[in-house]
């Protein structure tokens, strides 16, 4: 695991969608890139339909972001079992993606910019 990271403003307008529905769309999306890792575009909370993501049991852990709290999304007809995650109160190195979500990359959901 990487012990570096950095965020950063993700320039342009992001949107994420579930199995096509939009979930939310923003243009104050941070990116936060870490080590060899693909970089991780964290949405602001209020730019996303949250009352369609429902908070699960899971909850990871990293030592320099802190507890990472997982969401799964309830479709018409599937459960999208935790494919978001928010660290909710996290370290002070990673403050600025406190009220931000992000996705997992999943066949069920898009992360895009437009």
């Amino acid at each position: 695991m990487a012990n570096r990271f950095e965020v950063r403003p993700a320039s342009g307008t992001w949107v994420v969608r579930a199995r096509g529905a939009v979930l939310g769309e923003s243009d104050s999306a941070l990116e936060l890139v870490e080590g060899e890792h693909a970089p991780v575009i964290y949405f602001p909370r209020i730019d996303i339909a949250m009352e369609f993501l429902d908070r699960s049991s899971k909850v990871t852990t990293c030592p320099w972001k802190g507890d990472a709290a997982h969401y799964s999304i309830a479709t018409a007809d599937t459960t999208l079992r935790d494919v978001a995650w928010s660290y909710e109160a996290p370290r002070d190195s990673a403050a600025a993606i406190k009220d931000h979500v992000a996705f997992y990359p999943h066949d069920e959901i898009a992360v895009e910019r437009l």
